[in-house]
């Protein structure tokens, strides 16, 4: 393997980045449920202090046609280029407290080469923790609190907030294979799972947002402005509530999942809160159809009204 810090450049100009500071990470691939990954790197950049620490090669890490580049016609000419980007930041929480963030894209090509570069910054800098989010559709209701898995070798916070726990197969995030090397080598690591209600996966869900920002919080005790989003988070489950509401073959679709959630959260810890008393998993497609068919429906509209058509 040729030597991992060829994938990324150190910016000189950042000056002594302190050690010993936690690892935060989330990067947008091939589930990104609710828009959490992107939403949480989108929001932290927008209200934190933060510098670039290395800059990733995107020619070396990134399928261009599968995901193209946005350019900017004006009129005759092109007037701006926006490659996908991926760094490592300084930045300080609400408290002034620093710590490492690593955002961006999912890395489509060398990914032991590109695990070994995170290995080797996570070396350089001593790091203390290393804590990533990401978030997948599940048949759960929106009406409840967003539930989360937790992988990693920190005992205390699956024991303390991993709701689901099975023994599967899944396809694997580049993330992923950093927490498994990191376990490894005995790092301490936590990977957050963030089950977001399926027929909202599509949408920027603040609520999903906010549960990832909370999840880094109880792994790092950093703390974060988290005022916006909740408003938006209560902003958003209302207009959900309100469509539901003024429909009843969807109300009964969430109160269908709403069901099974509350059976398992009190009846029976160990049991997948998306089975039914014999094991069985439900249909997805049977249960949130016309919810999600409804829901698009309206987004479509939104964008409409929002666009002026």
């Amino acid at each position: 393997m040729r030597d991992p810090a060829g994938l990324y450049d150190l910016n000189q100009e950042v000056g002594d980045v302190p050690r010993g500071l936690h690892l935060v990470a989330g990067l947008t691939g091939f589930a990104d449920a609710g828009a959490a990954v992107s939403q949480l790197g989108a929001y932290l950049l927008e209200t934190l202090d933060h510098r670039v620490v290395a800059s990733f090669d995107s020619d070396a890490l990134l399928d261009y046609r599968a995901r193209r580049p946005v350019i900017t016609f004006d009129g005759d000419h092109l007037t701006d280029f926006r490659p996908a980007e991926l760094k490592l930041y300084l930045m300080k929480d609400e408290l002034g407290h620093p710590f490492l963030f690593l955002s961006g894209y999912e890395p489509d090509f060398q990914w032991e080469r590109f695990s070994a570069a995170v290995l080797q910054l996570i070396e350089k800098y001593r790091v203390a923790s290393t804590t990533w989010v990401h978030a997948i559709p599940m048949p759960v209701p929106h009406t409840r609190p967003l539930s989360v898995t937790v992988s990693g070798n920190r005992r205390e916070l699956i024991d303390g907030f991993s709701v689901w726990r099975p023994r599967t197969q899944a396809p694997a995030n580049a993330l992923h294979l950093v927490e498994y090397r990191l376990q490894e080598l005995g790092h301490p690591t936590t990977g957050f799972v963030l089950l977001v209600p399926h027929y909202l996966a599509d949408t920027e869900y603040p609520v999903a947002a906010l549960s990832a920002l909370e999840s880094v919080s109880a792994a790092t005790s950093l703390i974060f402005p988290t005022d916006r989003l909740r408003e938006e988070g209560r902003e958003f489950v209302a207009r959900v509530d309100d469509q539901v509401e003024n429909n009843p073959e969807l109300a009964r679709l969430v109160g269908t999942l709403e069901e099974r959630h509350d059976t398992y959260m009190e009846d029976n810890p160990v049991r997948s809160p998306l089975t039914d008393v014999h094991g069985s998993l439900p249909t997805a497609d049977d249960i949130a159809a016309e919810l999600e068919k409804f829901l698009a429906g309206r987004r479509d509209d939104d964008r409409d009204a929002e666009q002026g058509l």
